[in-house]
């Protein structure tokens, strides 16, 4: 997001693992965000990412040792952050850095290195210097490091292709929206699979259209 839209949905995010960890708490909160970002009508949506970004907050502040846990809680917060939108979503997209970062401290590998494809995403659509802490170099070095943990990951390969779409690198974007649609159907994860395989042909129609120019 440049500050003025809204994030893409992530990370991450939204966001994510082929399997998840054993924790009770994080296949719900993945349940609920897919709900949330897939299933509840736009105008309710901020209110929903609201109330699950405080959940996720307490959740992950009880088990501060559970790189899942933050992973989603980065994810759940930068989504919300990216439906509020505006200057007041920054104090938000800080947040969720922290967590993401947290996570990745714990264990990079976590999720299939979820937390550095939504840190990635989070970099890419935050702006800059002097609003915020965007960089599009840091934003591709994550996203990177993403796809060497999880190279048949949906949500690596999706974020990149984004990156790469916005960046103007469209033929690169396109190899990665082909592996994302070939990518695994993650247990538990049908409305998050679904929902996310629409962003992927939505932007991969609109990258072919941009190569057909």
């Amino acid at each position: 997001m440049k500050i003025t839209g809204r994030f893409v949905p992530l990370c991450a995010i939204w966001l994510l693992s082929t399997a998840l960890p054993a924790s009770a708490d994080v296949p719900s909160l993945a349940a609920s965000w897919d709900d949330a970002m897939y299933r509840t009508e736009a105008k309710s949506r901020e209110a929903a990412l609201g109330a699950l970004t405080d959940r996720a907050r307490r959740e992950a502040a009880a088990n501060p040792g559970d790189a899942a846990l933050l992973t989603w809680y980065g994810i759940i917060t930068s989504s919300y952050a990216g439906e509020k939108g505006g200057l007041g979503a920054l104090s938000l997209a800080k947040e969720a850095r922290g967590a993401l970062e947290q996570a990745i401290a714990r264990d990079p590998t976590v999720m299939r290195g979820s937390p550095y494809t939504s840190l990635g995403t989070l970099y890419h659509k935050v702006p800059g210097w002097p609003i915020g802490f965007g960089s599009d170099k840091k934003a591709r070095e994550l996203l990177s490091q993403a796809l060497a943990i999880g190279p048949n990951d949906i949500d690596a390969n999706y974020f990149m292709a984004d990156f790469l779409c916005d960046e103007g690198e469209y033929a690169s974007a396109r190899t990665y929206l082909v592996a994302a649609l070939s990518a695994p159907d993650r247990p538990g994860r049908d409305v998050g699979d679904e929902g996310r395989r629409a962003e992927v042909r939505a932007l991969l129609a609109k990258v072919d259209d941009k190569l057909r120019k």
